[in-house]
């Protein structure tokens, strides 16, 4: 059983995976979804199936202060959504703040060019944000 990491956006969402045994976080890939969540949801329907999924992390991008942004209110009602699809999976959240800013220091470490920075930074988030809900634990 793996879990999956989602970095939620308006028009992407960064998908993230663990390995069998949850030890670490692996890119999986970039959703366009173009604020179209049921096409976000059958996606997600065929990668929790493809790699049995038992948990969902998804990304809370709460204000530094720790206050929920607007987007926290927006990613809430997806994260509903999540648990009225997947209702036998558990789903949670994960503070987010500053996993795009490593991500794009990550793509510069890397010297990744513009372009592909943009396929990539949402599933690199969702590395981040996974990594972070399994070191948690």
């Amino acid at each position: 059983m793996r879990v999956l990491g989602i970095d939620y956006g308006e028009a992407r969402a960064g998908i993230a995976i663990t390995d069998e045994l949850q030890i670490t976080a692996q890119g999986l890939r970039t959703i366009n979804h173009n604020g179209n969540d049921k096409v976000l949801l059958a996606e997600l329907d065929k990668i929790a199936k493809q790699y049995e999924i038992e948990t969902i992390v998804v990304g809370m991008p709460l204000h530094m202060d720790g206050n929920k942004s607007k987007r926290a209110e927006i990613t809430e009602k997806f994260i509903h959504k999540l648990k009225c699809k997947f209702n036998k999976i558990k789903i949670v959240s994960q503070d987010e703040r500053l996993t795009t800013v490593q991500a794009h220091k990550t793509m510069i470490d890397l010297d990744i060019n513009k372009k592909r920075k943009k396929e990539l930074v949402d599933t690199i988030s969702a590395v981040y944000i996974l990594e972070t809900y399994i070191n948690k634990k």
